[in-house]
């Protein structure tokens, strides 16, 4: 995981669309190799990045959209698959 990478869904404000943009260009830039794209692959870049947010915008309103408790269960399977992957 990129160390880089904030977590964006807190319970105690909303994301903002500046830090959706960050986290979808870093994710880019991680992706592709490039922390500064060239001429050539700038619209690449570019339409990476975009795409990334849109994604990133859709999961979070369909995240938050769920009741608490569904929410709370989703975090415990989550943390119970990352567990269980890490065993060797």
């Amino acid at each position: 995981m990129c160390r880089s990478i904030k977590q964006l869904r807190r319970p105690e404000r909303d994301v903002s669309e500046a830090e959706i943009e960050a986290a979808a260009r870093q994710f880019v830039r991680k992706v592709s190799g490039y922390r500064v794209p060239g001429r050539a692959n700038a619209s690449a870049f570019a339409a990476a990045v975009a795409e990334v947010a849109a994604v990133t915008r859709r999961l979070l309103a369909e995240v938050n959209a769920l009741p608490p408790e569904q929410r709370d269960a989703a975090q415990r399977d989550a943390a119970t698959h990352v567990l269980a992957e890490a065993q060797p």
